[in-house]
């Protein structure tokens, strides 16, 4: 038998490794002072995220929640009016009038965004975020023709929009799972 060659790429970094003078380079002084820094800079962010990204998450998130909320009292102003009206009679079977489903939707989200944006009543918040979720995500299985309807199947901008969604989904499971205990940790 005989032996297959070894890549140069594997041989130039496995003498790398064991290379005198790159073992030189990193044992100077000022190398290690650098390498020091920057491992302490990067041990003062990692502990302020710690500290602040679950709060950063819930206000943001609010936010949104607040700003999309309050867009839709005004008829005509929401990019998603003609989207929550269609999911709403879908979802209660016809029996809630269209304006009047996006009052409720409208004020549901601005309840849900002055909860987070508070941090109070965060409980009863994350309980109404379910509830919403359920109806943000509907249409992804309710009107899929409509949401995927542009050219060779790609998402609408109404598609675009509730894929979006994807993204709010995954923060309000974060927060939910800050109710149970759950915490950042340092490591």
């Amino acid at each position: 038998m005989t032996a297959l060659p070894i890549p140069s790429f594997i041989v130039r970094y496995a003498t790398a490794a064991t290379d005198p003078v790159r073992s030189r380079v990193s044992a100077l002084p000022g190398v290690a002072r650098v390498n020091a820094r920057v491992r302490a800079v990067e041990a003062a962010c990692h502990r302020w995220l710690v500290a602040h990204s679950i709060a950063i998450l819930r206000v943001s998130l609010g936010i949104v929640f607040l700003a999309f909320g309050v867009l839709k009292f005004f008829p005509g102003v929401s990019p998603a009016q003609n989207l929550v009206e269609s999911t709403t009679h879908i979802l209660m079977l016809g029996l809630v009038p269209g304006g009047v489903a996006l009052v409720l939707v409208a004020a549901m989200e601005c309840i849900i965004g002055l909860c987070l944006i508070s941090g109070r009543a965060m409980r009863g918040a994350v309980y109404l975020l379910g509830v919403q979720l359920i109806g943000i995500l509907s249409p992804l299985v309710l009107l899929t023709g409509r949401l995927f309807d542009g050219p060779h199947g790609a998402p609408t901008l109404e598609g675009q929009y509730v894929l979006k969604d994807l993204i709010i989904v995954g923060a309000a499971l974060v927060l939910a799972a800050t109710l149970g205990g759950a915490r950042l940790r340092s490591d």
